[in-house]
């Protein structure tokens, strides 16, 4: 059995807690993390052998949201969990980015993180527990890392730094900022803001690096207490006559080729170098040995030219932004439309608008429950010219539309504003770097172009880095494809004119620096305003009207307590008025009410019955309505939506009446006058009271008179109508 161990340092004012060596007795690393009631179980599992034939790192990670920690029931048929959701995804891809770079990338035998979340208790965020937890599980495993690493939330409410906000305390921050550090640096960066300046964040990155060194000693110490023996890394040798003969046959040539401005004429000079090699080569030595060390020659050349010479692929200068176009309304019968084009990466993203019952329903331990504003991204094989199997939407997709959403949020109209629900669809057309910031601008153009009224235009942008192990470094504005696959970042800053709304950082080092970050936060800045003024170009705010074909939203409020009244038993009511109107009807517990429809008057019909189902029904008011009862005493008839009166029979007319029948009958059409509402609430009519001297209704015309009954009948009765009764009788009381 397994000594247990159990650490505690407080973070942010309250206790966090890792524990080792009570669960999961069999995984390489397990340990639990614990903070304010929310509980994490992470475990660390190696392979015995390596996988053959990879050349990458096989790490996964797996973030498992359990229902039962959040005290519910999972919905759906079969009531237990499926695929991971949105929330789960981008968890599990947080955890992993600032690991991989921890992780030697010579290891092949495949690590496995599974993290499994036990209890929530909807005031910490997990997602920084599963990081933690995920570090402390490799630290004490045999598995080579060169950690530890943390993160924190970081908050600002009224201009003062929080760690760990509270979901409550972060509904009034000015940003939601995640900082992931090892001792020495900044490893990753994840946020999202109310168009925070560069000069806050980073102030605030480095309040939240310096908060994670507490975590970090901890995790620490519980690897001197638990801490298993580390595996040996293999060690890859390249044959120095390979070097030398790849380094003969290449001679100066990757340099031209590299300099090529068109991404398909490098590519193409690449690959026919490629083939040189290959055939003067192949009989001697492997292909994958040729393949990897061209490869390495290529990173080797692009990032010497970048430092030395001061000179990117492509010949661009190192701020300089690849040159921009943008049209918006493209596609006739969207709601609206965008095509964003910088350099060789192209999006086009399409715009719908649908009533709130669209929102999208979230099952998840988070406490938010739907989600009104969304956006997705498609990345197609089509968009880097190859050709791979379409399947479910990647992790990636998810984490680029995510990040573009998140974006976008601090700009959209408010709900009570807005009554819609939002989704934009970016499909990537081309990529060549930095799809994710070219899909926030399109998104934005197509906001514009929809007639939404977002409060300033939103534009994204990519920072690279470059440097060597003499601390030499160059950041790089606006990266392409080959410098985000041999550089060492990949920094993305979106906002407006006025501040940064979202944040994203990847890298391929084993952190970067606090001065790093400040550069590229500059960096981006100047890259940001210089592509808004592109966009402004084609268009600079939103249209004064929403598109012909997106549906028009009428709001309007009703007492509360009349809600039952709109629905109906089973939700007969509301269905049989979206039936008839052809409109969507939404209903909030407040009373708000929400009729969509791209027909002004089928919604002016549906607010039209609406009103009526719950209008206060006075003395003295005059309905129209139907016969649905008859009774020897008198008729009911249906005044307002499920809302009946009765007609007694001594005020059917303005004589003495022996039958209802003869007056009224099933389903005729009768004008009538409410003359009391007795103390529960039941409705008298009267049909006398509207009589004139003809016995006609007032108002009615020459063809009514042909009947004394015609218009309070559905359909004209083949009997003659009954004879008038003498005047003696009208004066009677009845």
């Amino acid at each position: 059995m397994t000594t247990p161990h159990s650490l505690e340092s407080t973070v942010g004012g309250r206790k966090l807690t890792i524990e080792t060596g009570k669960l999961a007795g069999q995984a390489s690393g397990a340990v639990t993390v614990r903070y304010g009631d929310t509980l994490l179980l992470v475990t660390a599992t190696i392979s015995k052998q390596p996988r053959e034939g990879i050349d990458f790192l096989p790490l996964t990670v797996d973030y498992e949201e359990r229902l039962y920690a959040a005290g519910k029931i999972p919905g759906g048929f079969i009531r237990r969990e499926g695929r991971p959701s949105e929330a789960a995804t981008l968890t599990s891809r947080m955890t992993d980015r600032p690991l991989r770079p921890l992780l030697p990338k010579e290891w092949r035998r495949d690590i496995q993180l599974i993290i499994t979340v036990l209890s929530v208790d909807r005031e910490n965020d997990p997602d920084i527990l599963a990081l933690i937890g995920g570090s402390a599980a490799l630290t004490i495993s045999e598995m080579p890392f060169d950690g530890p690493v943390s993160a924190v939330h970081v908050g600002c409410i009224n201009d003062e730094l929080l760690i760990n906000p509270t979901f409550a305390q972060l509904e009034y921050s000015q940003f939601d900022l995640v900082v992931a550090s090892t001792r020495e640096a900044v490893i990753m960066l994840e946020a999202g803001g109310q168009e925070v300046s560069e000069e806050i964040m980073a102030r605030a990155i480095r309040f939240g690096h310096e908060a994670n060194q507490d975590i970090i000693k901890l995790q620490d110490e519980l690897k001197q207490l638990a801490g298993k023996a580390k595996v040996e890394v293999p060690v890859t040798e390249v044959n120095p006559e390979l070097v030398s003969a790849v380094s003969r046959i290449l001679n100066g040539k990757l340099s031209q080729a590299l300099g090529q401005g068109d991404k398909a004429q490098r590519e193409e000079a690449l690959s026919g170098l490629k083939n040189e090699l290959l055939e003067g080569l192949g009989e001697s030595f492997a292909e994958a040995d040729i393949l990897a060390l061209f490869d390495s020659q290529v990173k080797n050349e692009i990032r010497a030219n970048i430092l030395n010479k001061g000179r990117r692929v492509g010949g661009r200068g190192l701020n300089q932004v690849r040159p921009i176009s943008c049209e918006v309304g493209l596609l006739p019968r969207v709601h609206g439309s965008a095509l964003f084009t910088r350099g060789e990466t192209q999006v086009l993203t399409i715009i719908t608008l649908g009533p709130i019952k669209k929102q999208q329903q979230l099952d998840g331990l988070g406490i938010e429950e739907f989600k009104r504003f969304m956006h997705h991204y498609n990345f197609p094989p089509f968009s880097t010219g190859e050709t791979k199997r379409i399947g479910s939407t990647s992790r990636r997709e998810i984490g680029h539309g995510a990040l573009a959403e998140r974006a976008l949020l601090p700009v959209r109209p408010p709900d009570e504003d807005f009554p819609y629900t939002i989704r934009l669809v970016s499909e990537v057309l081309s990529s060549s770097g930095s799809t994710s910031m070219a899909s926030a601008c399109a998104s934005s153009l197509s906001l514009m172009d929809a007639g939404i009224p977002i409060k300033r235009p939103v534009a994204g942008i990519s920072i690279g880095l470059v440097s060597d192990e003499k601390g030499n470094y160059e950041t790089l504005t606006d990266i392409e494809g080959m410098e985000d696959n041999y550089g060492d970042m990949d920094f993305k800053v979106a906002g407006t004119s006025q501040g940064i709304t979202a944040i994203q950082i990847d890298t391929k080092l084993k952190g970067i620096s606090l001065e790093i970050v400040a550069r590229a936060l500059e960096q981006a800045r100047e890259a940001r305003l210089f592509i808004l003024d592109e966009m402004q170009k084609t268009i600079s705010s939103s249209r004064p009207e929403l598109s012909q074909y997106a549906p028009r939203m009428y709001k309007l409020t009703i007492d509360p307590d009349k809600i039952g009244a709109v629905i109906g038993s089973g939700g007969k009511t509301i269905r049989a008025i979206i039936d008839e109107t052809k409109t969507t009807v939404d209903v909030e517990s407040d009373g708000t009410v929400f009729v969509g429809s791209t027909d002004q008057e089928s919604a002016r019909k549906a607010i039209k019955m609406i009103e009526d189902l719950t209008k206060e029904i006075a003395i003295g008011d005059i309905y129209t309505g139907k016969v649905t009862r008859l009774m020897g005493f008198g008729a009911f008839v249906e005044i307002l939506p499920g809302r009946d009166g009765m007609i007694h029979i001594s005020e059917l007319a303005d004589y003495r009446v022996d039958k209802v029948e003869d007056i009224v009958k099933m389903g005729d059409e009768v004008t009538v006058k409410v003359i009391d509402i007795d103390s529960q609430g039941r409705i008298n009519l009267s049909r006398r009271a509207l009589l004139g001297d003809s016995g006609q209704p007032p108002g009615a015309t020459v063809r009514d008179s042909l009947s004394p009954d015609y218009p309070f009948r559905s359909q004209r009765s083949q009997q003659p109508p009954p004879r008038p009764r003498p005047p003696m009788s009208r004066r009677r009381s009845h």
